[in-house]
């Protein structure tokens, strides 16, 4: 069996020497031009030269739970396209994503800012009730999210492609229920994969439809927002403020306008990594079941972009 690794920004040092421990009897290696046909690939922003010559692939592992990038290249025909499912992020993204929601619900960024100039002052608690989150995506991460903010006591919503059910939490499907979701949600979170249907899904339109004093979290992509929408409606007063960890551009630019903003809270696309060794267990795992013939969950689909 031959793997190859072809990684953009990802040191390949321990991942061979990993995989070699792993998997003893495979010939591992990281991926240069012209090498021959290996058996399974692990991936990560390849070039296209790397599709082209490596047709053959019994299956392609994505290192990382977003496919976007990789989707916009031409895949070889008929490999399958393995994606992440979870890999220790989902509880580090319902680590970000409560905090995010707590920090505004509770106010300690009001709390932080008076302490800062000296003040010592008191405000009025809120109430829970009036603060429902709406969860947009609910694949593995989005649903993790979701069951932790349930466990918080936040009326929870949760809006996806197609319909899927959660206890604790309030469903909506398709382009029909999405008014009706984002009318119920005064805190917006948004985990949706990136696609031709779902970018700058985070617009005007949709700030408007949420409730009143509305607080954005994005996790997902950058591309979903509009960013101009977002300084605009918070400019307005209809949305209060927002905590954003991915952009359109990233490094975020020096100068970027969410950089000076007082109501945008900023991290460098930090809210979940792929963790190294979940990460190469399931891959190793599922390379194992592929070698006796098992079918695999986390299968990407081309049409649907996830």
């Amino acid at each position: 069996m031959k793997i190859t690794f072809c990684c953009t920004d990802i040191k390949p040092g321990p991942w061979i020497e990993d995989l070699r421990a792993a998997l003893p009897d495979a010939e591992v290696s990281v991926w240069q031009p012209g090498d021959p046909q290996a058996d399974y690939a692990l991936v990560w922003a390849p070039p296209q030269q790397f599709m082209d010559e490596q047709p053959g692939l019994k299956a392609m592992f994505n290192m990382g739970a977003g496919v976007d990038g990789l989707l916009r290249l031409k895949l070889p025909a008929g490999v399958p396209v393995v994606r992440i499912e979870d890999a220790g992020m989902a509880v580090q993204m319902a680590e970000y994503v409560c905090h995010a929601v707590i920090r505004h619900f509770r106010e300690l960024d009001v709390y932080e800012e008076d302490m800062a100039r000296g003040a010592w002052t008191f405000r009025k608690p809120r109430v829970r009730s009036d603060f429902p989150v709406g969860v947009m995506g609910l694949g593995v991460l989005g649903q993790r999210v979701a069951q932790a903010l349930a466990h918080f006591e936040f009326p929870v919503h949760g809006w996806s492609r197609s319909p899927r059910q959660q206890g604790g939490v309030t469903t909506y499907s398709g382009a029909q229920g999405l008014e009706e979701f984002l009318g119920a949600s005064r805190v917006l979170v948004n985990l949706l994969p990136l696609t031709d249907e779902t970018r700058d899904i985070l617009n005007a339109r949709t700030f408007s439809q949420l409730q009143a004093g509305a607080y954005v979290i994005n996790v997902a992509r950058g591309a979903h927002l509009v960013e101009q929408d977002l300084l605009d409606q918070i400019d307005a007063g209809h949305v209060a403020g927002a905590t954003l960890d991915v952009f359109r551009t990233e490094p975020l630019p020096a100068d970027h306008a969410f950089r000076r903003h007082p109501r945008i809270r900023l991290t460098p696309h930090a809210s979940a990594r792929t963790l190294h060794h979940d990460c190469l267990a399931q891959i190793t795992g599922k390379i194992a079941a592929l070698e006796r013939g098992e079918a695999l969950t986390g299968v990407v689909e081309g049409a649907r972009g996830y």
